[in-house]
């Protein structure tokens, strides 16, 4: 295993690292810190000198399921996770000369962290955790080779860098997601109604709920229609340890309709059902 390294060294196996990546955990690690840490098996991103360890997370957070938990019986652990508010994107010829460079039309907001969170929903009630959200700007630099995917003309992602930073959102304990929850205490709302009220896409409203059910943070509390109604949960103060002692639990199953890949299934109103049959009625009609 690796040894821990001072802040601001390099060290083997940081090579796939964005500079996105780096960035962020020599700002957390801080000088007086070490990073590339092996602790417990695992090699964390970095201790700080006060002896919070600090995870940088870009993506899935389905990856730290196992890990987190192992960290946290050590000490206090700081997951990073960037937002992306804006992004420019920078496209380069086969030889490294710029092309162009625009602004992507799409700006981030805390709310994607749902898209991330979806698959360890319950990894917010390990003890000791802190999830924050790191909301950044960031240049992503493109080389047009022909060998990256087809939506983005072929080009290859080559790397991504943080052009700009905005501020954080800590999330400190179960308690601090009802951020998410934009209603009154007696509101029941259902997933339109959340994403209407947010801003959001339907998807990502289940997502949110999704995860929020999960933790304990909403409740449901009957039927509008087909569509179920959610408000903020009651006598179930979010807690921390409601998992598993060995970690946060899987997704439970059917028994709250939302379990795995299939979890948008329950939550699509009845006008999107019709939708979908009509489309599949007339797919029939034009295949015979």
């Amino acid at each position: 295993m690796k040894g821990p390294v001072r802040s601001g060294e390099t060290s083997i196996g940081t090579e796939k690292e964005s500079a996105l990546h780096q960035a962020l955990k020599f700002r957390y690690t801080g000088v007086g810190g070490t990073t590339e840490h092996s602790l417990e098996g695992y090699v964390c991103d970095g201790i700080r000198d006060d002896g919070e360890i600090i995870e940088v997370q870009t993506g899935s957070f389905g990856p730290l399921k196992k890990k987190i938990p192992v960290l946290s019986a050590r000490g206090r652990v700081r997951v990073i996770h960037p937002v992306t508010v804006v992004k420019y994107i920078e496209l380069l010829d086969e030889k490294g000369k710029p092309v162009y460079r625009r602004k992507s039309p799409r700006r981030g907001t805390e709310w994607d962290l749902f898209y991330h969170l979806l698959y360890a929903p319950e990894l917010p009630l390990i003890p000791g955790l802190v999830i924050e959200l790191a909301l950044v700007d960031v240049l992503e630099r493109r080389t047009n080779d022909g060998k990256g995917s087809w939506r983005r003309g072929g080009a290859s992602i080559s790397g991504r860098e943080l052009a700009a930073w905005r501020g954080t959102i800590p999330l400190e304990r179960p308690a601090d997601y009802l951020r998410f929850v934009p209603f009154g205490g007696n509101d029941e709302f259902t997933v339109k109604d959340l994403a209407e009220k947010a801003g959001i896409n339907i998807p990502l409203a289940q997502k949110t709920l999704y995860v929020l059910l999960k933790m304990n943070v909403v409740e449901r509390t009957g039927k509008k229609g087909k569509a179920f109604l959610y408000r903020a949960a009651r006598g179930k103060t979010p807690r921390r340890g409601a998992g598993r002692k060995n970690g946060p639990p899987e997704p439970s199953g059917p028994a709250d309709g939302l379990s795995g890949r299939n979890y948008q299934a329950s939550e699509i109103s009845s006008a999107s059902r019709l939708s979908s049959a009509k489309r599949s009625v007339t797919a029939r009609r034009s295949s015979k």
